[in-house]
């Protein structure tokens, strides 16, 4: 599993037009891929435009795939101001227990 993080700006003269649609997004890829997603912006905007982003927590490692697919179909590019970027996490392992670690 992995956590998806995608970037865009958006227009501020776009951003009512895209809300719904990625809302729509997110809600289909929910209820086939059982994506817990969540929707962010910055709270200020630069130059007429604001930074979004979409969470998508604990997904299986090909559904940036399937996410690219389904914003292509909503048509969510004609709505923002440059590529949409993706970053991939994972959770890092747990640390040794300290009550396995040797004794100095």
């Amino acid at each position: 599993m992995i956590d998806l993080y995608v970037y865009y700006k958006v227009r501020e003269i776009d951003a009512d037009a895209l809300a719904p649609r990625v809302r729509a997004l997110q809600q289909a890829l929910a209820g086939h891929h059982a994506a817990a997603a969540q929707l962010k912006r910055r709270p200020e905007a630069r130059d007429g435009l604001q930074t979004w982003m979409e969470v998508y927590p604990a997904v299986a490692d090909d559904f940036a795939a399937v996410l690219d697919a389904a914003a292509q179909e909503a048509g969510v590019d004609a709505f923002i101001a440059g590529p949409r970027r993706a970053e991939v996490f994972t959770d890092l392992a747990p640390a040794a227990s300290l009550d396995t670690a040797p004794c100095a």
